[in-house]
């Protein structure tokens, strides 16, 4: 009886001890988040140099007291919480050390945003002051049109304190950032509009901020000339990041090949499918507004009902009014990007792609229970899983018989995989130095079959700035794909060996319920064995 006394006492105490010590680590994250906020300058974040040099010794502070924690009586969830923690923490290290992006990326500084992202923050590094537009109804409440009108305010001291802050010599990231400036223009022309003449206040806020916006444009197109560098952060230092940041499991060299691989796949099972499909009538792309919308409804529909007659997914009741506030609209034929020409032929591939709003609508509605898992993960840490699942998800459903009844769109599928192969091998060269950024949307363009990267410029100079401005974010979609992939064989090899069936929609559950988090911790929590990727 005493014995049994002992072992229950020792077991309440490790349980004690182990809760006490998981405080302490959600204590710490909740400092470590103030700390990564940077305090006002002016009214705006203090990026100044000066900030982040006399910001060490905290940071260095706040590193060593998470090292200090005892996890030995940690559950598998709370190790991971911590290893969430440590990559929050070695990302911003290497944006002090290296990516600097408030001195070498004049995009860091864009402000206004008219639209929701479709992962759980914006991609690549955003400052920490914007202004969300899309999130504001018209007409504006007197307490809104306030609002508004302080943030317009600010506008010219956050662009007077980039003047100062960005010495850089990153000649790419330089030249394309002036391009996100010209659309902050456009934007905020465009806010006046919405909001009209009747609250002068606002609106001269606004044309001040138009005049801020305009001069530092004409600065950035001054100095343009003088920036030669390389904006790349070469191949050591992407292996590093993607490592101990992303907790991806791959050097660049590795990601290159990967890359590789799945672009011969993609175009060499393209090939077999138009062999496959040769004698089936051509695609027919919709001609007018009324023929996309039929078009559309009926992807939404099929698109449902099939993740609920397959067993892929437990359907939720908010998951179609998401998908739904998301369906693509008609472009006329010549003015249509690459996801348009495709979406004009089928919407069921993009739509699959538009999994990401199953996501966010999962993490509105149901909030993580673990406070550090709960918002969105800094620097993009979330990229693996919430784009290696869109990603994967036009695959596995396609081979899961969605386009049983329509054969073609098949083709669809494996154009939008080799092009997202394409551009993340461009995107790697360009980060090794080997390329240009626009060398790198040539491989982006020349890669991508049937043409339908070469008319739109846009989307082509977007993306690969993207990507040169968020090391590994370009090559995500692959990469996160593969080691979900990998997921799922493991815990399809384990069903099997316990002597269960493979069923799709259980291990979608499990993959879902483990927030926004790197795939290798997913697998962590999934299989409760500790990759190899996790330091």
């Amino acid at each position: 009886m005493r014995g049994w006394i002992l072992s229950f006492s020792l077991l309440l105490s490790q349980m004690l001890n182990a809760q006490n010590n998981y405080q302490d680590l959600v204590d710490l994250f909740f400092q470590w988040r103030n700390f990564e906020k940077p305090p006002m300058l002016n009214g705006v974040p203090n990026y100044t140099i000066t900030h982040f040099d006399h910001s060490q010794k905290e940071f260095k502070d706040l590193l060593s007291r998470l090292n200090s924690i005892d996890t030995i009586d940690f559950s598998t969830e709370q190790k991971i919480d911590l290893q969430i923690v440590k990559a929050e923490m070695n990302g911003y290290d290497f944006n002090y050390r290296v990516l600097r992006p408030w001195e070498r990326d004049p995009a860091f500084y864009q402000t206004v945003w008219m639209y929701e992202s479709d992962v759980p923050a914006h991609e690549g590094p955003t400052n920490h002051f914007t202004i969300e537009f899309w999130t504001y109804n018209l007409p504006l409440s007197v307490d809104q049109e306030a609002e508004l009108q302080s943030q317009f305010d600010l506008i010219p001291f956050m662009l007077d304190q980039a003047k100062e802050n960005l010495t850089g010599n990153a000649r790419d990231l330089w030249i394309a950032g002036i391009e996100n400036f010209k659309q902050q223009d456009i934007n905020l022309k465009h806010i006046k509009e919405l909001i009209g003449n009747n609250n002068l206040e606002i609106i001269s806020s606004l044309d001040r901020a138009l005049t801020a916006n305009q001069e530092f444009i004409f600065w950035l197109e001054e100095l343009a000339p003088l920036k030669k560098g390389p904006s790349g952060i070469g191949k050591e230092n992407y292996t590093w990041y993607q490592k101990n940041v992303h907790l991806l499991p791959f050097t660049w060299e590795e990601e290159v090949e990967l890359l590789k691989r799945e672009l011969d796949r993609a175009w060499s099972s393209l090939k077999l499918e138009e062999q496959r499909n040769h004698k089936l009538p051509d695609m027919v792309s919709a001609s007018s507004p009324e023929e996309f919308a039929e078009m559309s409804e009926e992807s939404v529909n099929h698109l449902m009902e099939f993740l609920k007659n397959k067993d892929i997914m437990y359907i939720k009741s908010n998951m179609e009014p998401a998908l739904r506030k998301h369906m693509g609209k008609f472009v006329p034929e010549k003015e249509r990007n690459f996801f348009q020409i495709g979406m004009h032929y089928d919407p069921l591939p993009l739509y699959s792609h538009f999994y990401h709003w199953f996501d966010l609508a999962q993490v509105k509605d149901e909030p993580h229970t673990s406070p550090i898992r709960r918002g969105p993960l800094l620097y993009n840490i979330f990229d693996s899983k919430n784009e290696g699942i869109a990603t994967g998800v036009e695959e596995m459903f396609m081979h899961s018989g969605l386009y049983d009844n329509n054969p073609r769109s098949r083709e669809i599928v494996w154009i939008m995989l080799a092009q997202r192969a394409a551009r993340g091998l461009g995107s790697l060269y360009a980060h090794a130095n080997q390329m240009t950024m626009e060398e790198a949307g040539n491989v982006h363009v020349k890669w991508t079959p049937r043409g339908w990267m070469k008319r739109e410029l846009h989307l082509l100079k977007f993306e690969q700035h993207l990507y040169l401005r968020q090391p590994g974010y370009g090559t995500c979609y692959i990469t996160g794909k593969y080691v979900i992939e990998g997921l799922i064989t493991k815990y399809a090899k384990a069903q099997e060996d316990r002597g269960r069936s493979f069923v799709m929609k259980e291990f979608m559950k499990l993959f879902n319920d483990a927030g926004n988090i790197p795939v290798s911790l997913v697998e962590w929590e999934i299989t409760g064995s500790k990759p190899k990727s996790v330091n």
